[in-house]
């Protein structure tokens, strides 16, 4: 097991003088913390001796009724049985990973894909092989080209991981037509999809696309999480699957937490069934749509230079440096100047992404990410006059070949 470096940074980005636009945060000061208080207060009030005590380790029924609800706008028929309530959509990724993986079996993700998946599955002893992305998602002729070379080579390759929606960190999403081709492949050789899908209700143009598991309820797990449109505080998230693999993924849960928390589970499901959360979620899209413009607007003023993705929804932008630029040595001079970035590096298993970072916009206001990436475009231009000064890093006198941006192999793909 290796230390996210997202969450290594979270100690500096925290810091009052530094814009972060390191972390995927919601803004909770949009949410109705007062409504919010009361309900606490009241159910611990009203209820305390059933919302304190242990509860079932699939989740609380009530919970589960609500999230087949939460779903429903994606086009998922499920039924509260179908539901098993984790820790955070992260939980649900751990014990997939426990129930499935064996150490070598082979897991394909997408390249880039989310750091804390590429965690689980490493800490399983399992092989990540990316698959190419871009605009658009995923490439199907790609996921398959790699299905056939892998087991042709005799590898098992267990699932398919991917994040369909506003892609974390690449900023796309995965298109209607590709979705079908996705999952029409995984009918015919029989892979599992692990549908990671935190981000689906947060598009800026209307209604989410349908979910794959809509698609294929026997071949698809569909992983979703409160934390991104209600709070992380309360740590709650979601897989509704097969019944055989639910069964299991019960199990695993027991084994490990006995049961996912009572007293959050009653506050998220009274706050679902008693607010408007739907209109709550519509609010926060046009809060981060006003962020995701005003870091768009600032990327193109001040760092012309390089290129980036244009999310629909979601929390991030994934930016490509100028040749040469390699974003984790940017790092430490981007924290002297007071922003934070996370490198591409940390969205790879194969040490590819050095040209590329990922940029949140999602929480701090509009003029802080301006002024963030106002920062950022200064130390890409100090670096640049290095370069030209002295050339590529891996060329300098005293220096090795940094498997960065002097390395074409370490590259990832161009998504704009």
């Amino acid at each position: 097991m290796t230390a996210s470096e997202i969450r290594a940074l979270f100690a500096v980005a925290s810091r009052p003088e530094v814009v972060s636009l390191a972390g995927g945060m919601p803004y909770l000061p949009a949410l109705p913390l007062d409504a919010v208080a009361e309900t606490s207060r009241r159910l611990v009030a009203e209820r305390g001796a059933q919302v304190l005590q242990y509860g079932s380790g699939q989740g609380e029924p009530a919970m589960r009724e609500q999230i087949t609800e939460v779903v429903r706008p994606q086009g998922i028929a499920a039924h509260p049985d179908d539901v098993v309530v984790t820790t955070g959509s992260q939980q649900a990724l751990d014990l997939v990973a426990r129930v499935f993986l064996d150490p070598g079996d082979v897991v394909l993700a997408e390249a880039p894909s989310y750091v804390g998946a590429l965690g689980v599955f490493r800490s399983y002893q399992a092989h990540v092989e990316h698959v190419p992305m871009d605009a658009d998602g995923l490439q199907p002729a790609a996921l398959e080209e790699a299905l056939v070379r892998l087991r042709a080579d005799g590898r098992r390759v267990k699932l398919l991981y991917t994040v369909p929606n506003h892609h974390n960190p690449a900023g796309v999403t995965l298109s209607l037509e590709r979705r079908r081709q996705v999952v029409e492949i995984a009918r015919r050789h029989g892979l599992l999809v692990l549908e990671d899908d935190p981000y689906a209700l947060l598009g800026f143009d209307g209604d989410p696309l349908p979910a794959m598991r809509s698609m294929d309820a026997e071949h698809v797990v569909h992983l979703g999480s409160f934390s991104k449109t209600f709070a992380p505080g309360y740590r709650l998230g979601w897989a509704i699957a097969p019944h055989a693999v639910r069964e299991k993924l019960v199990l695993a849960s027991e084994s490990a937490v006995l049961c996912p928390t009572t007293l959050g589970q009653a506050v998220v499901t009274e706050y679902l069934r008693t607010h408007d959360w739907y209109g709550q979620v519509k609010a926060f899209r046009e809060l981060y749509r006003e962020r995701r413009d005003a870091m768009l607007d600032a990327l193109a003023t001040h760092l012309p230079q390089a290129s980036w993705t244009r999310p629909v929804g979601g929390f991030y932008v994934w930016v490509t440096l100028p040749e040469g630029l390699d974003a984790a040595a940017l790092l430490p001079r981007a924290v002297t100047g007071r922003v934070a970035f996370v490198p591409g590096t940390a969205f790879y298993a194969d040490g590819r992404g050095g040209r590329h970072l990922r940029l949140a916009y999602c929480f701090p206001e509009p003029e802080r990410v301006r002024e963030g990436v106002r920062r950022l475009a200064g130390v890409v231009r100090d670096e640049l006059d290095v370069l030209e000064t002295f050339g590529p890093l891996a060329h300098r006198p005293g220096t090795v070949g940094t498997g960065g941006a002097g390395d074409p192999a370490a590259q990832g793909p161009e998504l704009v």
